[in-house]
């Protein structure tokens, strides 16, 4: 598939073997796997990093096939989930750092970067959509430049 927003082609990508159990080498004990996402996740690391340290230091190449829930579903259960979605929280701080860019003086002419903006607030606006039909969001939520270090910090 094409990009979006440049002239070049995708890459191709790797896709995950179709799995229904565990491995028998992984950790599947579903108690001690979700206390270590509950730490994990009050010690401040996001769901992708909590899904990469399972995989790399206790042995848990997918938490879904040990505990039967995805991990947003655990953190969410034990009211640990975070306001935002990790990608449009991603994408706020993108845009965060670009309005600092521009907005130093020095590069208020830098019109690349305005350009990106515009494309990296268009995501936000298009994901915001999606999770407000999803209900992750609240109905009434609009995305605000003049707001947004408040909602990133």
């Amino acid at each position: 598939m094409a990009r979006m927003y440049s002239s070049r082609k995708g890459k191709s990508g790797s896709t995950r073997p179709q799995v229904t159990e565990a491995p028998s080498w992984s950790n599947s004990d579903k108690s001690s796997v979700e206390a270590t996402i509950l730490d994990l996740a009050k010690a401040g690391h996001s769901t992708a990093e909590i899904g990469t340290i399972l995989r790399d230091q206790h042995a848990v190449p997918n938490v879904r096939l040990v505990t039967g829930k995805r991990l947003n579903q655990i953190l969410s259960e034990n009211g640990v989930a975070k306001k935002y979605p990790e990608d449009m929280m991603n994408l706020m701080k993108q845009a965060v750092r670009i309005i600092n860019h521009l907005g130093t003086g020095r590069n208020h002419k830098d019109l690349h970067n305005k350009r990106a903006l515009e494309l990296t607030e268009g995501k936000i606006r298009r994901l915001a959509n999606y999770y407000k039909k999803s209900g992750r969001l609240p109905e009434d939520w609009r995305y605000k430049r003049d707001e947004l270090r408040l909602m990133v910090e």
